[in-house]
């Protein structure tokens, strides 16, 4: 099972940090992806009273999450805590959502709170055990650099039943971007992801059951590389690996990947009908769910033994006079 080039944590925080500001003018990716992603709980029943969002960036996600379970506490937790930040001090969609919610709610009889927000590490989640029915995660796992310890934290907080729902992004992405760099002779500077088939591994490992996972690929275009150096940026998805090369760019390097990203362009309709030349960005996004089931070992690694007397089950004491007992 191989895992992606270790990350820098303490970075990684940064970047997002600094990226609050322009966030949202970046996250057209995060907002399509939680989309498909709610699509895909409209086939679950369950109606939780508990729901962590793990990773919740600018907070989009959780008037999706109150909306779907107005009963529910939802609980917001991200690692920068200029993006929690946003959401309470902006007035947005988010917050409307949020009063109306309330609102329904109130007059329904159901109760209904705002959000609870939390910065934090998803890999040392300051939750009690088996605290939520639910844990939603979009986009989040790929910035973490122990995915294992990350879904056994997870697996712990998250109650027997509950479920764990997911995205993350897959190996091909940024594949255009990735080859680019190698031709220009700037390998290195993009992340590597993990395969999906070894995050089905990682969630049986950690204790999940019946883990599903499906996978797409999502293509973005841009006017040229510039545009899409901008939008990783504002999106805090600037390189964070702990082996990354120190330094810029120089201007002859630059040339060189804008020429060797170039070739990939291809003509597509414009919204206005005209065709026009763009520069392809793909990401493969990974969906997963599974359900948590009782656990089979203690944390220190001893099998639990569970003894359910039934039907047919032996007379305990007959068994100990037999013995002497």
């Amino acid at each position: 099972m191989s895992q992606p080039p270790a990350l820098d944590n303490k970075l990684v925080r940064q970047r997002f940090a600094n990226a609050a500001a322009n966030y949202a003018r970046a996250n057209v990716l995060d907002r399509e992806v939680a989309r498909r992603m709610a699509e895909r709980l409209d086939l679950v029943t369950l109606q939780p009273t508990r729901v962590l969002d793990a990773g919740c960036g600018q907070g989009e996600d959780l008037a999706e999450l109150s909306q779907r379970y107005p009963r529910a506490q939802i609980v917001g937790m991200d690692m920068a805590l200029p993006m929690l930040q946003t959401i309470r001090t902006r007035e947005s969609w988010l917050a409307r959502t949020l009063r109306e919610a309330g609102r329904l709610a109130g007059l329904l009889g159901i109760r209904s709170e705002h959000a609870n927000l939390t910065c934090a590490d998803l890999a040392r989640l300051p939750f009690a055990s088996r605290s939520f029915d639910m844990a939603w995660s979009n986009l989040a796992l790929h910035w973490c650099n122990d995915v294992p310890a990350v879904l056994q934290e997870l697996h712990r907080v998250i109650r027997v039943d509950g479920l764990l729902s997911f995205t993350t992004l897959g190996p091909d992405s940024l594949r255009e971007l990735r080859a680019a760099c190698r031709q220009a002779g700037l390998p290195g500077r993009v992340h590597g992801f993990i395969d999906m088939h070894d995050l089905g591994d990682m969630l049986v490992h950690a204790g999940f059951a019946e883990p599903v996972m499906d996978m797409e690929r999502i293509t973005l275009t841009y006017a040229d590389l510039t545009a899409l150096i901008q939008d990783l940026r504002w999106a805090g998805a600037v390189s964070a690996l702990q082996s990354r090369t120190r330094g810029l760019i120089t201007p002859r390097q630059w040339q060189r990947l804008v020429s060797t990203y170039d070739v990939q362009r291809r003509d597509e309709v414009d919204t206005l009908g005209e065709i026009a030349s763009r520069l392809p960005a793909t990401f493969e996004i990974v969906y997963g769910h599974a359900w948590r089931a009782e656990s089979k070992h203690t944390p220190d690694g001893h099998a639990i033994v569970r003894f359910e007397p039934g039907r047919g089950a032996p007379d305990v004491s007959r068994l100990r006079r037999m013995r002497g007992g």
